[in-house]
């Protein structure tokens, strides 16, 4: 990552557009019409502003094939994701947000804040490695925290699984699985399956009926 400096040297729309296209491809190539959903945007607005990304060397970018971050595009998509998540993990700590209240809050302001300023937080926070939604938080120089990323979905009925993460920023998603007790670095128990539609699990000895659209959003590791 680049050092800090005192203003972000990109728009919020293009940072919005490199960190979606880190969201949803990693290092793969995502499709216009994949990134055109996520950001809510027309696929003819999406493919014009891929076309100036690829021009400033930003993302690789081929009509019809889709669109891949280069390093410098992936730098500065993980430099505001960087940012996202200390100001995600700031407000929960120490401004009294409920987790599920965070996003917006953050999606705004990691482009107003300067990289000195996430670096003092991250001092103040003492290098958090992941924030509250177990999503882990890069390093300065763009490396990641190893994080368990087993689905729950995937675990066998009668194991332990430990939660790691939750890939949701949906806020009422959050608060349903936070009702339920299911948060980062609790241990819960699989048990059978309710139908299609239901995955039932077991937490302080009570159990508990998870939907399967909630299911898919929690990682973690089986530990028993």
């Amino acid at each position: 990552m680049p050092e800090p400096t005192s203003r972000d040297p990109l728009s919020s729309s293009v940072g919005d557009y490199l960190k979606a296209i880190w969201s949803l491809g990693g290092t793969e190539a995502v499709s216009t019409k994949d990134l055109a959903e996520r950001l809510g945007i027309a696929a003819p607005s999406v493919s014009e502003m891929l076309a100036r990304l690829h021009e400033v060397g930003l993302v690789q970018h081929e009509p019809y094939r889709g669109a891949r971050l280069v390093p410098a595009g992936r730098r500065e998509a993980l430099r505001l994701v960087r940012r996202h998540r200390l100001i995600e993990t700031y407000m929960v700590e120490h401004l009294g947000y409920a987790w599920d209240e965070v996003h917006e809050e953050a999606e705004v302001l990691e482009h107003a804040v300067s990289d000195r300023f996430v670096e003092s937080l991250d001092a103040l926070l003492r290098h958090p490695s992941h924030d509250p939604h177990g999503d882990p938080i890069p390093r300065p120089d763009g490396t990641f925290p190893e994080t368990p990323a087993v689905p729950l979905t995937r675990a066998e009925a009668g194991t332990l699984f430990r939660v790691s993460r939750l890939r949701t920023q949906d806020s009422a998603d959050l608060g349903e699985l936070a009702a339920l007790g299911i948060v980062p670095g609790r241990i819960l128990r699989v048990e059978e399956g309710e139908g299609t539609s239901i995955l039932s699990v077991r937490l302080d000895g009570e159990l508990r009926a998870l939907p399967r659209r909630l299911a898919e959003s929690v990682q973690g590791e089986v530990v028993g």
